[in-house]
């Protein structure tokens, strides 16, 4: 298991039940970033993904 997976899982298991809105995910992770500006490439990284998740491969 790597270490991402202990959060990935209390992620699943404190709020699995809950529905959220993108937007709202969005402010999340921009709030996150003000806060730690050093993960701010993987952070952007990871939004790129899921904005993209849809588009063909090309």
């Amino acid at each position: 298991m790597y270490f991402t997976d202990r959060g990935i899982e209390e992620l699943e298991k404190r709020r699995g039940d809950e529905e959220v809105t993108l937007a709202w995910l969005a402010e999340q992770l921009q709030a996150f970033v003000d806060a730690h500006p050093d993960f701010e490439v993987p952070i952007e990284r990871l939004a790129t993904w899921l904005a993209r998740l849809d588009d063909p491969e090309d």
